[in-house]
């Protein structure tokens, strides 16, 4: 990656749009060349994908819960991961060192919800027990990292 190519992740983080006139607008890149980048940057797994994001609150999933969960598992965790994930509301989920064994977020459309969620994840006989905390507010809930830097930050740390 060079530093035409973090311009461009770092436009496309601010601006929420991957438009190639707006990133030219943004960037000074021309067109062109925005296309052809962002190809390449696909095809290398840098950006994963073209979708669209949602104000969960406006769409009705505005409860935010924080699920630490403790298991007891035998075999790769991804296979126990694979347990979790099929929770519904599940909207991440990491898998972690220390007494914590996995960190997982849902979107609930209500704190009745909760109830179930925590229900369901009892269900699984390799958890132990859960530890789930409401968030009040939320005070950044960013998917795109390099919005969160300052340029030059990024294109030290990112350039080759």
């Amino acid at each position: 990656m060079d530093e035409r190519d973090v311009r461009l992740l770092k436009a496309i983080a601010d601006l929420g749009t991957g438009s190639p006139e707006r990133l030219h607008e943004e960037t000074g890149i021309p067109v062109s060349t925005i296309h052809y980048r962002l190809n390449n940057l696909r095809e290398d797994g840098v950006i994963e994908n073209d979708l669209y994001d949602f104000d969960h609150e406006a769409l009705g999933l505005g409860v935010t819960v924080i699920v630490e969960v403790l298991a007891s598992y035998e075999g790769p965790y991804e296979e126990f991961a694979d347990e979790l994930l099929a929770v519904e509301g599940v909207t991440e989920a990491f898998f972690t060192m220390g007494e914590t064994d996995f960190v997982v977020l849902a979107r609930l459309s209500s704190s009745d919800t909760v109830e179930r969620l925590i229900s369901d994840f009892e269900a699984i006989p390799e958890v132990e027990r859960t530890n789930s905390t409401f968030t009040i507010a939320t005070l950044r809930d960013e998917s795109r990292a390099p919005a969160t830097y300052d340029l030059d930050t990024l294109i030290e740390e990112l350039t080759d």
